[in-house]
């Protein structure tokens, strides 16, 4: 059977670039799994991970004219977006590299024995182990923050668990970079460079996750493709954890008193963020509710007049052009939209930002409308224009699970001097997991207490896939009780070898 090929397409043309290899059969991605699994063991000692992690960061900034030049040919994002994520990448990696030193995402926790109790407690000591061989599906929209050295990967390693990536088909050759890169940072690290490997296909992503090695799986991308993974994982004879972020409306809630205080500032911020790599960000603002009246025309005029200069972008394949274009052609047609400035071709390649704008008694029940409630991926945005408090909880009410919901709030409101914003900030919490007041929504930080996930289908898990919390999705806990302390794990044992934080109970 001849080998199919994978090539790098330059969307900004449409032109095949250069073939980056081919397409992984079943036969390579269970040879790419076993060489993981057998290399699991080597991953055991914190200090040599540690390194290996400092060691990808640096290899990864010192080619970065390459690692950028490639992921700027295949995605079009522009050199200042990429350099700005390849420094999140790299930092990323640091990161996790402390947090293997520090030790405190073992959880270790000791009770020792107190034969007192009723009933009597027996010694335990509990920390967490590595799963094993990961899966990792890389994203679209963010070539390398998101992809073959992202977060689903750093923070995989730094758990100890060997990793697979299904690169993305929009981005092979800064994919196969990357991955050559990690796999020289294993061996100066002296480890095995199979911790790492990247397979390309889409078949090849079936394969991986329902290869019985494989023990969790990391992914972002679309709910579609995210549902079909995430059920292949969960139809395995025996089941594994699938982290995947999925959609997300990202809803924004603009108040009465907002739009009277700062109607302008609100509407080309707006604009901003929609806007913002060419509307591709997993948290770009896709429906906004507005008061009606004349506070809400003024919000609307001053998005319109941003939107208008904007230039028009290109998306990261003709695929994803094509659906934007047929999904804002769709939404636009429905009774009692309106299109002040209109999202759809601009130009050969190239697509135009714009917004759409609906009544929100429109969505006040299911029916035709209702996929104004669904993402649309690329530059545009929905405005809801409400009429009252009940008009604007009634819609959050049948809003799904986000990755974020912002609120833009009057000075008054936001220093809790005015009633109901707290209540709303309350209400929203229910819908996203993570709250924006006075900001928006488009920038994650990385950061300990950052969170990026939420509820379905925003994400199918609760945990988060950025900060420092993304390693606990790769680990489990194993609790040892009355096992000797000779016996012991050396994280474990009563003389603390490794001086790891730990909780103690009893003397």
């Amino acid at each position: 059977m001849t080998a199919t090929p994978v090539w790098s397409v330059d969307p900004r043309t449409g032109k095949q670039r250069e073939q980056v290899g081919h397409e992984a059969t079943a036969r390579e991605v269970d040879e790419a799994v076993r060489a993981a699994h057998a290399a699991r063991g080597a991953l055991a000692d914190r200090t040599v991970r540690a390194a290996f992690l400092r060691t990808a960061a640096e290899l990864l900034d010192g080619a970065a004219d390459h690692v950028i030049a490639a992921a700027d040919a295949e995605t079009a994002l522009g050199t200042a977006r990429l350099t700005g994520e390849l420094g999140r990448t790299t930092g990323q990696l640091r990161a996790f590299a402390d947090i293997v030193d520090e030790g405190a995402y073992l959880d270790v926790r000791i009770d020792r024995a107190d034969p007192s109790l009723t009933p009597p407690r027996p010694d335990l000591r509990r920390y967490k182990v590595p799963l094993g061989v990961v899966a990792v599906y890389a994203a679209s929209n963010f070539p390398l923050a998101f992809s073959v050295p992202g977060g689903d990967t750093a923070s995989a390693l730094a758990a100890g668990c060997p990793v697979v990536v299904k690169a993305h088909p929009d981005h092979p050759a800064a994919s196969a970079l990357c991955g050559a890169l990690l796999r020289r940072a294993a061996v100066a690290a002296g480890l095995p460079a199979d911790v790492v490997a990247v397979v390309h296909g889409f078949d090849a992503g079936l394969e991986l996750i329902r290869h019985p090695l494989v023990r969790a799986a990391g992914f972002t991308g679309s709910i579609r493709g995210g549902r079909a993974l995430f059920d292949a994982a969960a139809a395995r004879p025996v089941p594994i954890p699938f982290h995947g972020e999925l959609g997300s409306l990202n809803p924004v809630v603009v108040t009465p008193a907002a739009a009277a205080e700062r109607a302008e500032e609100i509407g080309s911020g707006l604009a901003g963020s929609v806007t913002l790599g060419v509307g591709q960000f997993c948290v770009k603002p896709g429906l906004v509710l507005v008061p009606a009246g004349a506070d809400g025309d003024r919000l609307a005029e001053a998005l319109a007049k941003a939107l208008g200069e904007t230039a028009p972008g290109v998306l990261l394949d003709h695929r994803m052009r094509d659906d934007f274009i047929a999904g804002v052609r769709e939404r636009a047609a429905l009774p009692g939209v309106d299109a002040p400035v209109a999202p759809g071709p601009g130009g050969e390649r190239t697509v135009g930002a714009g917004f759409l704008t609906v009544p929100a008694a429109r969505l006040a029940a299911p029916g035709v409308h209702d996929l104004l409630l669904e993402e649309c991926f690329g530059p545009v945005t929905v405005l809801v224009r409400y009429e009252g408090q009940r008009e604007a909880t009634a819609l959050l009410e049948r809003l799904p699970g986000n990755l974020s919901a912002t609120l833009q709030l009057s000075a008054d409101e936001a220093e809790g001097a005015a009633a109901g914003a707290a209540e709303l900030v309350e209400r929203v919490t229910s819908l996203a997991g993570r709250i924006v007041v006075n900001g928006w929504p488009t920038g994650v930080a990385v950061a300990p207490a950052q969170h990026h996930g939420g509820p379905y289908p925003a994400a199918t898990s609760h945990s988060t896939s950025v900060g420092g919390t993304a390693i606990e999705r790769w680990l489990r806990p194993v609790a040892y009780q009355s096992v000797p302390d000779a016996l012991l794990p050396a994280e474990l044992r009563e003389a603390d070898p490794l001086g790891l934080p730990r909780r103690v109970t009893g003397g």
